[in-house]
């Protein structure tokens, strides 16, 4: 059951429900557009989104949707559940469809859940489980990645909160370029990381080390949302002492909306602790390219 979301109904009425009557609040507005003859295109904003739940086991509606003859509806699992008989008035049910219902689904949009943080998006409501938006939009929010800091933010602001707040000179980092990437990993923690920031408002690179028992694990993560166009980063890793070489290349950075400190499963360098220096630094280098840049 989904609570709390305003639903926008791009209909010219209301539909009637058997359930239980609870306190709802309908708006319609103008939304400035004329249909065919004197009609005007109205929309309804519903605030309670449970009217669109099966009366009966309470879950989302999905089509088919039917009907007894007094009009009460259940899904279609229901009515297999009831064995075809209304809980309500005991008519037979799961023969008619209920038409109405099916074409409001048809017509009901949901708000994206980011809405409050920006975004303009709505999302079929028939589709929603299936809708890739929310995964994907640009407005989910991240976290600062610096320690005792509660910033969230949508992407952008989080740059800029970044550079205002924490940034300082051995942050930086310049694309095409290798860059120092220095950890410092001798402390008591599991694991230990470093931010680079591209330019003062550009994107965070999170650099993280975590201690295995056969090595140190490295992985490189841009914090950003899983849109497209936002992040988008190829990165190589390379950590040298005297004539051993350990690198690491991917054609396409991990995209993290927060700082975890759950041991990577895939994409990480690890570094032998026979290979690691005796110093509190792990000091590495990385190239970072943005998707399609020339080598």
């Amino acid at each position: 059951m989904v609570n709390g979301t305003n639903t926008e109904l791009f209909l010219s009425g209301e539909a009637s429900s058997s359930r239980p009557k609870r306190q709802r609040v309908l708006s319609m507005e103008n939304d400035g557009g004329t249909a065919s003859g004197n009609e005007v295109a109205r929309s309804v904003t519903l605030f309670e989104l449970d009217l669109l739940d099966c009366p009966i086991c309470c879950n989302k509606l999905t089509t088919p949707i039917y009907q007894c003859d007094n009009g009460h509806i259940a899904c279609s699992s229901c009515c297999i559940k009831v064995k075809h008989k209304c809980p309500y008035c005991s008519l037979s049910i799961g023969i008619y469809r209920s038409r109405i219902m099916e074409k409001i689904l048809e017509a009901v949009f949901i708000k994206c859940p980011n809405a409050k943080h920006g975004c303009p998006e709505k999302i079929p409501y028939k589709k929603e489980s299936e809708s890739a938006h929310e995964r994907e939009c640009s407005f989910t929010l991240c976290y600062c990645p610096e320690t005792n800091c509660n910033y969230t933010g949508v992407y952008k602001d989080l740059y800029g909160h970044y550079h205002a707040n924490h940034k300082t000179d051995y942050t930086l980092f310049k694309c095409g370029q290798y860059n120092d990437a220095w950890v410092r990993i001798h402390t008591m923690k599991i694991f230990d990381f470093v931010v680079l920031q591209e330019s003062e408002d550009g994107p965070l690179v999170v650099i993280q080390c975590f201690k295995e028992s056969n090595g140190v694990c490295v992985t490189v993560n841009c914090i950003a949302p899983c849109a497209p166009g936002v992040g988008e980063f190829s990165y190589h890793l390379i950590y040298r002492k005297g004539s051993d070489i350990v690198s690491f290349e991917s054609e396409e950075m991990n995209k993290i909306q927060e700082v975890s400190s759950y041991t990577p499963w895939d994409k990480y360098m690890l570094i032998p602790y026979c290979l690691l220096d005796e110093g509190p630094m792990l000091k590495m280098k990385i190239c970072i390219r943005r998707l399609g840049e020339e080598v």
